[in-house]
């Protein structure tokens, strides 16, 4: 196949998306977009306003009438991307604790979700992006060039996110992580994050530079790699 223009890349919480659309859109020299962002940027503005998050139509509103941009990192300071808000950057804002604590309930009103997911597809049909997400082959680009599927035992994400955590300096613990991805996994079972027409790739003892390596093979940017 020719060199997709869209790549979206789904997957269970921790199952190592992120790293590897980074690493994959830096590759390409593409826009990496972690879709989640835009429902952090909306809680930042949401209580930035001091707005009531339990409103939907008040954060409907809000979603609407915002300008969220998101760019290629504009700065050198180790950031993925970068994202403003009617012409504010708030990229670092968004890894926030505040932010942290109230995006799910933001993220829960599903007229926001559909003005979020209109404005990731409209970023997603721009092209030249590799978006990572939880529902972007199903919901958001369904027409994607290329769509994977990343998984992994939860024992494995758990370690991961627990190293991910620490490095923030974070104290937790590998069984509260643990935990916690159960009960996430068994709080999405209900719904199909995988496209039917997505290539399943499993991240299990595999470094992210094996699985970019197996994503440009798919490509045929590279042969085949005998490790």
């Amino acid at each position: 196949m020719s060199t997709p223009s869209t790549i979206a890349i789904d997957g269970p919480a921790a199952s190592g998306k992120s790293t590897l659309g980074q690493m994959l859109a830096h590759h390409l020299g593409y826009l990496y977009f972690d879709t989640g962002v835009l429902y952090r940027a909306l809680t930042y503005v949401a209580l930035k306003g001091q707005l009531d998050l339990a409103s939907g139509p008040s954060l409907a509103n809000l979603a609407g009438t915002t300008l969220f941009t998101v760019l290629p990192p504009t700065v050198a300071d180790g950031r993925q991307y970068t994202v403003i808000a009617d012409g504010e950057d708030i990229t670092w804002m968004l890894r926030s604790a505040q932010v942290e604590r109230h995006v799910s309930q933001v993220s829960s009103h599903p007229r926001v979700r559909e003005i979020l997911q209109e404005q990731q597809r409209q970023i997603g049909h721009a092209g030249h992006v590799v978006m990572a997400g939880r529902d972007i082959g199903v919901v958001v680009m369904p027409d994607a060039d290329l769509k994977i599927y990343l998984d992994a035992s939860v024992e494995e994400r758990a370690q991961r996110r627990t190293s991910e955590l620490r490095d923030q300096g974070r104290a937790v613990e590998y069984a509260e992580v643990l935990n916690d991805l159960i009960r996430r996994d068994a709080r999405d079972a209900q719904n199909t994050f995988r496209a039917a027409d997505a290539v399943a790739l499993s991240t299990e003892g595999r470094s992210p530079e094996q699985l970019v390596h197996d994503i440009l093979y798919l490509t045929g940017m590279v042969e085949k790699s005998s490790g």
